[in-house]
């Protein structure tokens, strides 16, 4: 992997003794990537305001995200698998994405009309995509119809986002935003902007005729199930409200390797969220003038969202429906003995303790 390193770190930026903490967690793994093959590539179906869409995800292995290079988020391990050097040329970069095309070819009747990239840091920070391979990836994905851009709010310009609108793409910038509190985003997930620099950087992307999508994280370390559930209510409904933002997706926190979660979670410190408090943040904020989708990645094992085991899967398979068409009733045919003992936590746990489940 691309080691964490002092030049990166920005002081005074985050919690120092968090960086500090997740530097050293990080430098545990040794493990290198071929910087010629993409971190992942799939093809699913994703909701966007002009409706449902076939879609192609790619994932670039570059050098790795700055500020998990400084230390960064508590729960984000994804730079444990960038490549050694702290950067990935624009040949090896271009390789990565003629493999995605490949994939695309192979396993699907035609073009995908969504493309997302992502790069499990900043697309539009020019050291871990140039501008050449930028421009590049522009021409390439110009006939598509809507394509999504990774990036953290300092990245967002105007003029890089009109190197893909001016060739007719809808644009759309994935923001890693987590929570709208900037009390919990300090200080549980260790992300050093605040509320302000993403509704700028909407601003921004506005200017540019791009949208904005918020990536909110449900039940970062050191909260409770209810007092997380309350917080993405609030978040959905603040990014709702901005300018700009017209989706807003909501992740559940799962125990990735080489993190602050996963010690915790070692620890008996940390439990993923419950599956059911994710229908109660979808239904509650339903009417907001926003899409709201979700994604639990790893549901149903113990290091990520999960019930009893028994009813994972139907609920994930409601959470699913609901994201593609926006109708919280597919919740009403989901249920379980295991709802009596969620609601427990959501009336007891609180922040003062273990998780009591």
């Amino acid at each position: 992997m691309s080691q964490p390193t002092p030049e990166v770190y920005e002081s005074g930026r985050g919690m120092d003794a968090h960086n500090e903490v997740m530097r050293e967690i990080r430098a545990r793994n040794d493990r290198s990537y071929d910087p010629t093959e993409p971190t992942r590539v799939w093809l699913d179906e994703d909701n966007t305001p002009e409706g449902v869409r076939d879609s192609l995800t790619i994932i670039l292995n570059t050098g790795g995200c700055r500020w998990a290079r400084a230390g960064g988020c508590t729960m984000c391990g994804y730079v444990a698998e960038s490549v050694d050097g702290g950067s990935v040329g624009h040949e090896n970069l271009m390789r990565q994405i003629e493999h995605c095309l490949d994939h695309e070819t192979d396993n699907a009747d035609e073009p995908a009309e969504l493309i997302k990239i992502y790069t499990s840091g900043s697309f539009l920070d020019e050291r871990e995509v140039p501008a050449e391979t930028r421009a590049a990836i522009a021409e390439t994905f110009a006939d598509r119809e809507r394509l999504v851009l990774e990036s953290l709010p300092d990245f967002v310009d105007r003029g890089k986002l009109a190197e893909f609108t001016d060739r007719g793409l809808a644009v759309d910038v994935a923001i890693g935003l987590e929570t709208a509190t900037d009390r919990v985003r300090h200080d549980s997930v260790n992300k050093y902007f605040e509320f302000a620099d993403f509704e700028a950087a909407c601003a921004e992307a506005r200017a540019a005729d791009a949208g904005v999508k918020a990536y909110l994280l449900m039940k970062p370390p050191f909260l409770a199930e209810p007092d997380a559930v309350a917080d993405m209510k609030r978040s959905v409904r603040r990014c709702a409200a901005v300018d700009g933002c017209h989706t807003v997706s909501m992740n559940p926190c799962n125990v990735q390797r080489y993190t602050m979660v996963e010690e915790l979670y070692h620890d008996s410190g940390y439990r993923p969220p419950w599956l059911w408090s994710i229908p109660e943040v979808l239904e509650a904020t339903a009417d907001e003038d926003v899409l709201v989708v979700s994604d639990p990645v790893g549901h149903g094992s113990d290091r990520g969202p999960h019930n009893c085991g028994d009813c994972d899967d139907l609920v994930q398979r409601a959470i699913k429906d609901f994201n593609l068409r926006q109708d919280p009733s597919v919740f009403e045919e989901v249920s379980c003995e295991c709802e009596a003992t969620w609601a427990y936590v959501m009336d007891e746990e609180t922040a003062y303790n273990q998780p009591l489940v």
